[in-house]
């Protein structure tokens, strides 16, 4: 059965459940989707961390048409604080007051490996090509209820590169709800540590499309901050709300928290934030029946020591606006996506150490794709992606492979990817990376002789979660 029919009868179950007086958090959506699960067969999909599943008892199509990709179901489930349950749990409660413990009786354990093999039209210099990685990526996942009202997406990653384990990305939530002028609210707290992986849309940067990409091959030296530039090395704290399923508002502010680096910063930091960093979200859901729109908005501001923790620092200013559109498609599913980025650079502390030769500059990035899956989870999904910007020698310089000849960072290109989800924790992929322009030019963008379309990545990836 097509998920957005299954998802149709269960959202305005959701926005009529009772707020205040429940003792057991999530137990109220539990009720609501496992009646309708009863009534309608779940449709094909893939959760993102199979704890949820168990947590909850849904089937991982119940929050994911492919994952990461959330439904409304899954974006309900995230924001109420993954605290739906439906495991056994160990709970303890004094006579006649309230429950002072709540945990599952199983920990919320879950793992993810990813394997691939990268192939690009030319070599890198100096190096073998056709990269095999078992693994490309290993992480453990701790995600699940910890209360009534709180609840974890905590992901540990194994990184073959540096053979080292980290954190990756985390999101700690409170949630609640309760009603504001009669209209339901949601409303919460995030403590997470990349800004964007707090969202439930698949616009954003931690979510946006490419949801998995070669670890090895060749990428535009631009990118704004909001593109990842501070993810795992910074902490933030929001407070978010949801009125009426429709109107979401967020602010947050962030503070640098290095991973592999001195604590507390010091002289050898680099891009520590002065002070703090907010970061703003707001989106409105379209109300269009069995399809789904949303429009938003997303930015940040912060100043950043280039080097030290003391001295000049550089001011940046990102704005992005993005869309996305979701609908049933005979047994399978349609959605597309579209982020666009705007950057203001002001650079005095660059400008004063030699390192940018100008003092403003902007960046500009835009990402859409689309993607179609059958009923049987056969997907093709097609995007283009592009960075604009001001030209400077000093802050993109000439160097083999990595630079720009003529100081541009601008890049674009195209992404295809058919893909197979044989079971709902199996993902098999070929994606196809094509360049039209790579640091400024088509042609001898480095300076050394390479062009654009060298670059160009075949990427073959087995994702399998469990």
């Amino acid at each position: 059965m097509p998920a957005m029919l299954l998802l149709r009868v269960i959202l305005p179950v959701l926005s009529s459940v009772p707020v205040a007086n429940s003792s057991s958090g999530g137990d109220d959506l539990l009720v609501a989707a496992r009646r309708y699960e009863r009534d309608y067969a779940a449709v094909a999909a893939h959760a993102n961390i199979p704890s949820f599943s168990r947590q909850t008892g849904l089937p991982c199509s119940t929050c994911h048409t492919t994952f990461p990709q959330l439904t409304a179901f899954g974006r309900t489930f995230k924001m109420n604080g993954y605290t739906l349950t439906d495991s056994q749990v160990i709970s303890e409660a004094e006579t006649g007051k309230r429950e002072t413990l709540r945990i599952d009786q199983f920990p919320p354990i879950s793992a993810m490996v990813q394997t691939s093999l990268t192939q690009t039209s030319k070599a890198q210099p100096g190096t073998a090509n056709g990269t095999a990685e078992l693994p490309q990526q290993l992480s453990l996942f701790i995600g699940g209820a910890i209360t009534p009202r709180m609840g974890t997406f905590i992901q540990l990653t194994y990184d073959p590169h540096s053979g080292t384990i980290g954190m990756d990305n985390a999101d700690l939530r409170y949630a609640n709800r309760t009603k504001l002028a009669s209209k339901p609210l949601v409303y919460g707290f995030s403590l997470n540590n990349n800004p964007t992986v707090q969202d439930v849309w698949n616009t954003v940067p931690a979510w946006g499309y490419p949801y998995a990409s070669s670890g090895v091959a060749p990428t535009p030296a631009a990118g704004t901050l909001l593109d990842g530039a501070l993810g795992q090395q910074v902490a933030g704290l929001g407070a978010y709300g949801l009125l009426d399923n429709r109107v979401y508002g967020e602010f947050s502010v962030y503070r640098t928290a290095f991973q592999g680096g001195p604590s507390p910063q010091d002289a050898t930091s680099t891009d520590a934030i002065h002070g703090v960093a907010p970061y703003w979200r707001a989106f409105y859901k379209v109300p269009m029946g069995q399809q789904t729109l949303m429009l938003g908005t997303l930015g940040m501001w912060a100043s950043l020591y280039p080097a030290g923790i003391t001295g000049l620092q550089d001011h940046y200013t990102d704005i992005g606006v993005d869309a996305q559109y979701e609908r049933g498609l005979g047994g399978g599913t349609l959605t597309a996506h579209g982020v666009w980025i705007h950057e203001k650079q002001d650079l005095p502390a660059d400008l004063s150490a030699g390192t940018a030769a100008n003092p403003t500059n902007t960046l500009r990035t835009l990402r859409i794709d689309a993607s179609v899956y059958t009923h049987s989870l056969v997907g093709l999904t097609a995007g283009f992606f592009s960075t604009t910007g001001t030209v400077d020698a000093l802050r993109y310089p000439a160097a083999e492979l990595s630079g720009s000849s003529s100081g541009s960072p601008d890049s674009q290109g195209y992404i295809a990817e058919l893909s197979a989800l044989p079971w709902q924790n199996t993902r098999f992929a070929i994606q196809y990376v094509a360049y039209s322009k790579f640091n400024g030019a088509s042609h001898n963008y480095d300076g050394f002789g390479r062009n654009a379309s060298d670059n160009n990545t075949l990427y073959l990836l087995s994702w399998v979660a469990f």
